[in-house]
């Protein structure tokens, strides 16, 4: 991977949270995923090794590292879809180590993975219609309107197996599917990957508009110049574990770091 970093281009500044700035809400409620030496393996291997992480609800965090520094499956293991795990993660203040997957999610977290898991044999709006709601949330997540609203293209595809979809018009079904449920702690591995950038400006405008609502969102992104404008805060991964942290304030005074420990 080439990852050189260039300091993004000028973006509209996202609206504000409702109620507070991030850091403020950090002050005053529990975090939305508290992450303390975390450890995970798939089978034999040992890929995760004492990862911590804070996510403050209404925050934008995005997770950076070279392929195989373990940022994916730093999303699965949140989730308990890793071969098995130890340590701590909390949930919404909720310790969910030790819980099955299906319990986690009803935590209030939704995973939209790299493949997608778009069902072929459906229609947009089948598959639309198709996850439950997690616990607590009464009524469910957002309205089919609501969706068609934020993503036109699915209201033009409606009708459409999910093989006649673009790649596009499949992530923003991928990710449209999540908002239904209600989750409200959302992870989002890989969402701008190979993408047109018409699609990908369409992707930035949907993570402001959630942020704004009061979503709590941890990403994935090899595409830089993509997740700096949205991101409040930065961690990069090497071999398993947390080497830097920093917040979107300081991302000029970190290039020089950035370009050591991303670049080849």
């Amino acid at each position: 991977m080439n990852t050189q970093v260039h300091a993004p281009a000028t973006a509209a500044p996202p609206r504000p949270l409702p109620a507070a700035s991030a850091e403020g809400v950090a002050q005053t409620r529990a975090p939305a995923l508290d992450i303390s030496d975390l450890h995970a393996w798939y089978g034999e291997s040992h890929i995760l090794h004492g990862v911590n992480l804070t996510v403050a609800p209404g925050e934008v965090v995005t997770l950076l590292g070279r392929n195989g520094a373990g940022r994916t499956t730093t999303l699965r293991a949140i989730l308990g879809l890793t071969g098995s795990r130890k340590g701590s993660v909390r949930i919404h203040g909720t310790e969910s180590i030790d819980l099955p997957t299906y319990r986690v999610a009803h935590l209030g977290i939704g995973y939209c993975p790299e493949e997608r898991g778009i069902f072929a044999s459906l229609s947009c709006e089948e598959n639309l219609l198709l996850p439950p709601p997690v616990a607590g949330v009464p009524g469910g997540g957002m309205s089919l309107t609501e969706i068609y609203e934020m993503f036109p293209n699915l209201l033009e595809r409606r009708h459409s197996p999910g093989t006649r979809l673009s790649g596009g018009e499949q992530q923003m079904l991928a990710v449209a599917r999540i908002l239904r449920t209600g989750a409200n702690l959302l992870l989002l591995d890989e969402i701008s990957e190979g993408l047109a950038p018409v699609i990908v400006q369409t992707l930035a405008r949907m993570i402001t508009t959630l942020k704004a609502k009061g979503y709590t969102i941890v990403m994935v992104e090899q595409n830089f110049r993509f997740a700096a404008p949205l991101a409040d805060r930065f961690y990069v991964m090497e071999h398993g574990q947390m080497v830097e942290h920093f917040h979107a304030s300081e991302l000029d005074a970190k290039q020089e770091t950035l370009n050591q420990l991303l670049g080849v």
